[in-house]
């Protein structure tokens, strides 16, 4: 990773369907082997199968669960004296969203299922639920911040 510069923030056109910007990220952090089509193909099928359980409009069941799995805090090593510490530190929002879908994305490719849009709907709708995969990778997230914050003068 080169310290020299950072990296230019790449401008995102919103997807066509729900002029969003998030799904389009969420489409493009899903994608295999750059098969774009693919990727917006099981997102727009999970979005409908999502709206047709919830009875809700499926960008909101999708934000509100994307908004439910984003992290606040994570654990860092830091090494001070020959020993290690796991120093809480907050996180900026872009990592936070960024993950968010990784974890959404994970959770839902390690399920059981049938299709991958069956199981992507399925995780969105339990992290809406605040429960599911994702959702406990946040709370153990949050809890191992939380048992060392005891270390957290050693922030940088």
């Amino acid at each position: 990773m080169s310290r020299r510069s950072v990296a230019p923030v790449r401008e995102i056109l919103p997807d066509p369907v729900y002029n969003s910007i998030v799904v389009e990220k969420f489409i493009r952090r899903m994608m295999v082997d750059g098969k774009k089509s693919v990727s917006t193909r099981i997102i727009y099928d999970a979005m409908k199968t999502m709206g047709e359980k919830t009875g809700e409009q499926p960008l909101d069941v999708f934000l509100k669960a994307l908004e439910n799995v984003k992290p606040v805090v994570e654990v860092k090593s830091r090494r001070v004296g020959g020993a290690t510490y796991q120093v809480p530190v907050e996180i900026r929002d872009s990592r936070r969203e960024a993950l968010a879908m990784r974890w959404l994305i994970a959770a839902a490719r390690a399920r059981n299922g049938h299709s991958m849009a069956e199981k992507l709907s399925a995780e969105l709708l339990d992290a809406y639920a605040n429960t599911g995969a994702a959702f406990k990778k946040k709370e153990d997230t949050h809890r191992m911040a939380e048992a060392n914050k005891a270390f957290s003068h050693y922030r940088w």
